[in-house]
């Protein structure tokens, strides 16, 4: 009886700690509640891809190969077709030349109608660089700085010459410039390519002067600057990210423009664009001569994307690019 008894009791005080707990719920089942609570007001959890990130990089890695695939296929393939001579050139297809051949470079480098008219491209695309720069920066900073009559519509108005056709502006280009005597000259064609490169750079370089604090200005005038003082000290200086986006831009659009180019320019100041046609003859194109001067007319640019890379990154970054 005892034994009974005594199980009983236990019993008994298993069921009244049974209904204290269900009467006073613990601190964990507040804390799970409270959870609950949290993530039906934050929303679903986002879906976990089952992709390993080995897996991700792979597909990644697979899709840039195949872009500089894609991209450099036809400059290697210019490459290869300027290493071969015509004949071999039309007889067959070829990934790798056979018997590979520099005569294409060697005609190039060694006769002055086709060196001179690397020289010539090189002279006007100089001259257009710097009068865009001369013009567009104190244009820049007016249109950043100053507000006048009239200031948004002058500023829409350039964007519209960048805008149109250069066929538009052909005909009265070459008019003006046959009754001042211009014609094929230098200054002639970097003249014509500032019609469309001033307004680009104006509009590149008002980009980044707006991300300069006006105080830097007020704080120079102050300390006695003058305007002309501190805007080639300290202002330009502070946006050479930017000159040196816009000269890059200024400097690959008159290299590779053709048609005022070839419109503009007879003998004298004839550019590379326009010599690379004279590869036309009766017996049709001289293929591995074109794609020599193709291969000598990158390097230019090139080069330049290689000392300007670092703005030009900045120029995605920072301004109107």
């Amino acid at each position: 009886m005892s034994d009974q008894s005594t199980k009983l009791q236990q019993k008994n005080r298993l069921q009244e700690q049974a209904q204290e707990q269900k009467s006073q719920p613990s601190f964990v089942s507040e804390v799970r509640k409270d959870d609950a609570a949290a993530e039906v007001r934050a929303g679903p959890l986002p879906v976990q891809t089952n992709i390993p990130i080995s897996r991700r990089i792979s597909f990644r890695l697979v899709w840039l190969l195949v872009y500089l695939f894609v991209l450099l296929l036809p400059i290697y393939w210019m490459f290869n077709m300027s290493l071969r001579d015509n004949n071999d050139i039309m007889s067959r297809m070829a990934f790798f030349p056979d018997n590979p051949v520099i005569h294409n470079y060697v005609e190039i480098l060694t006769d002055p109608a086709w060196y001179w008219g690397y020289i010539n491209s090189f002279a006007y695309v100089s001259i257009n660089t710097i009068i865009c720069l001369v013009v567009a920066l104190p244009a820049a900073y007016a249109f950043s700085r100053y507000r006048f009559l009239g200031d948004k519509h002058l500023f829409f108005w350039l964007l519209t010459n960048r805008m149109a056709p250069a066929a538009v502006f052909l005909l009265p280009v070459f008019q003006l410039y046959s009754a001042l005597g211009l014609i094929d000259t230098y200054i002639a064609v970097a003249l014509a390519h500032t019609l469309f490169n001033v307004p680009l750079a104006v509009w590149i370089l008002e980009g980044f002067m707006s991300g300069v604090p006006r105080e830097i200005d007020e704080t120079a005038f102050i300390d006695g600057y003058s305007l002309p003082r501190f805007f080639l000290a300290v202002f330009i200086p502070l946006i050479r990210a930017g000159v040196g986006v816009t000269a890059f831009f200024c400097f690959m659009f008159s290299w590779v423009e053709l048609l005022f180019a070839r419109t503009l320019t007879v003998t004298n100041a004839k550019p590379i664009a326009v010599v690379m046609t004279r590869t036309v003859s009766a017996s049709g194109l001289d293929w591995g001569l074109l794609a020599a001067a193709g291969i000598l007319t990158i390097v230019p640019g090139a080069l330049v994307i290689y000392f300007v890379r670092n703005y030009i990154a900045k120029g995605f970054a920072l301004g109107r690019v």
